[in-house]
């Protein structure tokens, strides 16, 4: 029962990484696409960079 117990924890621990992962990607994705854009590209960046650093920190 015991390994039962921490199988369900471990996979729930697992699928708020996966799930804080299949957000920030597309998000860094988007990002690095922004960058490109002179002047603006890199500030956008940036801060789509910090964003998605604060969503991976999330404990889901």
């Amino acid at each position: 029962m015991m390994k039962l117990v921490i199988l369900a924890m471990v996979a729930m621990y697992l699928s708020g990484c996966v799930l804080t992962k299949i957000i920030t990607v597309p998000m860094r994705v988007t990002g690095a696409a922004i960058s490109i854009i002179p002047v603006a590209g890199n500030t956008a960046d940036e801060a789509i960079d910090k964003v998605a650093d604060t969503i991976d920190k999330v404990p889901i």
